[in-house]
């Protein structure tokens, strides 16, 4: 059992920048990913990486902007954001997965944290 712990959000304004933390119990041998959900919207993945991995996949709207890392030391991964628009606003998720595949499709993710509500004002 795995159990996913979030951090680091917030109210920002927009342009500004969060880092976002997900702190996992125990050892992560498993994909890692960073999804978010707006109200009346879809979880939608916005990055994921490989426990093997060094290179995180990352979505088109979030390359540039959002950037997704690890630290298996620390059995934590994060979400630097920058450049945050309003349309950001959103509860965001950290998610696990078995095996070292990475896929962008929620269902396919085993253990989920509680949500970080991140909120950027315009």
């Amino acid at each position: 059992q795995v159990q996913l712990v979030e951090s680091g959000g917030g109210l920002v304004q927009a342009g500004g920048s969060l880092r976002l933390s997900c702190a996992a119990s125990g050892r992560i041998t498993y994909t890692m990913a960073w999804f978010r959900q707006a109200p009346g919207q879809e979880r939608d993945v916005i990055a994921a990486i490989s426990w093997i991995g060094d290179s995180p996949y990352h979505t088109d709207s979030a390359k540039g902007r959002f950037t997704m890392s690890r630290d298996n030391a620390k059995n934590t991964v994060y979400l630097q954001m920058n450049s945050l628009k309003p349309e950001d606003t959103a509860v965001y998720y950290c998610a696990a997965r078995r095996g070292a595949a990475v896929t962008v499709t929620p269902q396919l993710y085993d253990y989920w944290g509680q949500g970080t509500q991140v909120t950027v004002s315009s």
